[in-house]
């Protein structure tokens, strides 16, 4: 472990007229905390946002006229390490990224009310001191904090800095200097603990009740000298005690040391820890559930979904899906909260991000994490499987940077938002060509790095399935990406007007389409490579397959599916990202519900069975080595939060940003009721639907300046009421067909309440 204590500066200085306006701006690197005359500025936590530092830095700007007055005045500034400084310096310099150590850049302006102007900024007037209070500091490790080397009135005008250091001026990062645009993290809620134990050994241990990233703040009363440890665990073990095994080497302990006295309260600065349990060491006296609160950390942004059902699986996925999710924004999407990784893996969050869009707010964290996948891309063009590319793997595959196009199209189908388009088109075509020049031989895609990651393995201790008959062929799955990617292209050239493209991604798709039919389809046995759920699935979600065999090619699916898998979760990560909508959409929301609501392994259920409160990593989490078993990772919910929305709920965009919605419920036999809203960037969106034997009762909210296409289960128009009246009669509704056992209508913005006999 490297051990580096935080920096302390200070400046005073005077201003000498009333002053009108004051603006900070600030790159505190790795992370800041900013204070003038003693006031804190801001709430943001782990600030700035973490970017690759050799391309881009982020600064922050306040307005801090309130917090200066004329005459005498002190700016203060705490750094932390964060991802500047990494966590293990000359620590596999092969793979992990370090810039150095930490440094500031500031600048305070100020505007008086006769008009003059002033401004301080970071040089070398400045003092700085490393013997401060947070005596080590990193993102795996943990903080101490020893309260005795306290420095009050540090940040405050008239304050005795003897003994403190002349600063040092250092180069600055390579990476040139950026507004933030995205909003930081913050403390998001605060948790009272579920329980407090004592262990057979005599250590405390605290109960959060819920799997979340973030740390503890502590209320305790005791001796100068009294050093209280906190480790922090996922899971305990049989005996009882904190299960440590899946941090690997990140120790995940804050220490504090009192000053004694009155009641302390504290919480750490720069750190953050994936946890639901606290093992308690060096406590004076015995602690109780009231000394603890915890703190849960992620980008600042609105949740944006709700969803309740009849069904209580559904329901817990849901919510340990947000909880997972939230736990992993951190500045940029990581894979995990809790063990020496934390990285933003791209396929992670692919078609992840697009399910996520509808628990939360997450536009402007989406469209910085594409200017950081752009800013780690090599000028030959390749794109890294993690971005900013704090781990240096280059492994040129297709899947993992696919996710910068996937997101991409999520921001203007869920958004409106056609910009992070334009804006990353060229570097876009950049890897396609890079790629097809690389890799491509007779128009198939021979790279592949991970195959269909984490399918369900055969044996409950293994990792990653050792089952020929399980692995989907690595060539078939990049072929078909990079034809699906095709597609996004031409009509990526459409939407930003390089239209000169349009015809070359169209004619390059029909003859990869060619290639991958001619070479992975059994023509005798109706299906593609060795007839994996996921080997079918790309092909037939993309496209790809003609038209005469798509039947027999969904047979082969939902036959490997059903019989084969006995219902069960058929395919890794990647298939993960297209099942439950192509099973759902071709007439199968049966399977996919049978699929969502197991309870058995593999599925989302077995893990609440075991006792989880957020997503695993694994399928078999509990059996697997645990060396590799985050128990808060998200990748494993592929679609599945997107078929929730789009087709449980029927809130579907069927033009960008929901300026018109298409709804269309899935009603699978077993779940009675769906209750779901979505605060789009149109306005707020409601499904709330039941059904019985005899009628089906839905009321649906369409925001304003929005219309809807809706789908009400009806053999003729005349079966449905809206609020008790003929609703091809009523002001609003508009019937336009009948389609399958549909009744499909047209309505404008408004509440409704439909009833079809």
């Amino acid at each position: 472990m490297s051990r580096l204590s935080a920096r302390y500066f200070r400046k005073e200085f005077k201003l000498n007229n009333k002053i009108k306006k004051a603006t900070v701006s600030i790159i505190g690197l790795g992370l800041y905390e900013l204070y003038i005359n003693g006031q804190r500025i801001g709430s943001q936590v782990l600030a700035p946002v973490p970017t690759n530092y050799s391309e881009g830095v982020k600064y922050n700007t306040f307005d801090v006229t309130a917090q200066l007055k004329k005459g005498a005045n002190a700016v203060g500034a705490i750094l932390g390490n964060g991802r500047f400084f990494t966590m293990r310096q000359n620590y596999k310099t092969y793979k992990i990224r370090n810039w150095g150590m930490p440094r500031m850049l500031l600048q305070l302006d100020v505007e008086y009310a006769n008009g003059r102007k002033q401004s301080l900024v970071s040089d070398n007037t400045w003092k700085v001191t490393s013997d401060g209070p947070i005596r080590t500091n990193n993102e795996y490790d943990g903080e101490e904090y020893d309260a005795t080397k306290e420095m009050p009135g540090w940040s405050t005008a008239g304050f005795n800095d003897r003994a403190w250091q002349p600063v040092e001026m250092v180069k600055a990062p390579d990476g040139k200097p950026e507004p933030q645009m995205t909003p930081n993290m913050q403390v998001m809620q605060t948790i009272k603990p579920f329980a407090i134990l004592k262990t057979s050994t005599g250590k405390y241990i605290l109960d959060l009740g819920q799997n979340m990233a973030g740390w503890l703040r502590i209320r305790v009363k005791g001796n100068a000298g009294d050093q209280v440890t906190l480790r922090f665990a996922e899971s305990l073990d049989e005996k009882g005690e904190i299960s440590v095994e899946n941090l690997r080497d990140a120790r995940s302990t804050d220490i504090y040391t009192l000053k004694g006295g009155a009641q302390e309260m504290w919480e750490p600065r720069f750190t953050y820890h994936g946890f639901r349990y606290v093992e308690i060491t060096g406590w004076p006296g015995v602690p109780t559930i009231n000394d603890f609160d915890g703190r849960l950390v992620y980008d600042e942004m609105a949740s944006t979904g709700t969803f309740i059902s009849s069904d209580k699986t559904l329901n817990q996925i849901h919510r340990n899906a947000w909880w997972g999710i939230a736990s992993n924004y951190k500045g940029l999407p990581v894979d995990c909260p809790q063990r020496n990784e934390r990285q933003p893996w791209l396929a992670d969050h692919a078609i992840g991000s697009y399910g996520e869009s509808f628990l939360f707010a997450n536009q402007s964290v989406y469209a910085k994490w594409l200017d950081d996948i752009h800013q780690s891309q090599t000028k030959e063009g390749a794109i890294p499987d993690v971005a900013p590319a704090y781990w240096n793997y280059y492994s040129d595959n297709m899947t993992w940077p696919a996710t910068y196009f996937l997101i991409a199209d999520m921001l203007y189908r869920q958004f409106g938002d056609v910009q992070p388009i334009a804006k990353h088109y060229d570097s876009m075509k950049c890897w396609m060509n890079y790629m097809r020049k690389k890799y491509m031989k007779n128009f198939i895609m021979t790279k592949d790095k991970y195959g269909d990651w984490c399918m369900p393995p055969e044996s409950p201790e293994l990792i990653h399935s050792k089952d020929p008959a399980r692995q989907t062929d690595g060539m078939l799955i990049a072929t078909s990406y990079y034809y699906y990617l095709c597609n996004l292209m031409e009509k990526f050239a459409r939407l930003t007007g390089n239209s000169a493209d349009v015809a070359s991604y169209k004619d390059q798709a029909e003859k990869v389409k060619s290639a991958f039919n001619a070479k992975f389809f059994d023509a005798e046995k109706g299906y593609y490579g060795n007839n994996t759920v996921s080997s079918n699935l790309f092909p037939y979600h993309f496209g790809m397959v003609p038209v005469e065999n798509k039947a027999r090619v969904l047979d082969n699916m939902i036959r490997k599916i059903t019989v084969d898998n006995k219902g069960h979760v058929s395919t890794g990560l990647v298939g993960g990202q297209w099942l439950m909508r192509t099973l759902t959409e071709n007439g199968r929301a049966d399977i996919a519900f049978s699929i969502a609501t197991k309870r058995d392994y593999p599925s989302w259920g077995y893990m609440i069975e075991k006792g989880a409160t957020t997503i695993w990593e694994l399928w078999n989490g509990d059996t697997a080595n645990k060396w590799m078993n985050s128990q808060n990772h998200i990748m494993l919910l592929g679609d599945l939060l997107i078929w929730y929305y789009e087709n449980l709920a029927g809130i579907k965009a069927a033009e960008p940003g929901f300026s018109t919605i298409v709804m269309n419920p899935a009603l699978p036999e077993g779940l009675d009721s769906v209750n779901a809203s979505y605060e789009s960037v149109s306005g707020k969106i409601v499904s709330d639907w039941k059904k019985s034997d005899t009628e089906f009762i839905w009321n649906v909210t369409v925001p304003a300046n929005t219309k809807a296409v809706v789908y009400i289960p009806a053999v003729k128009a005349e079966q449905v009421l809206e609020s008790g009246k003929p609703a091809n009669a009523t002001e609003g509704v508009k019937f336009l067909r009948l389609e399958n056992d549909r009744a499909v209508f047209e309505l404008g913005s408004g509440d409704y309440h439909f009833v079809s006999k």
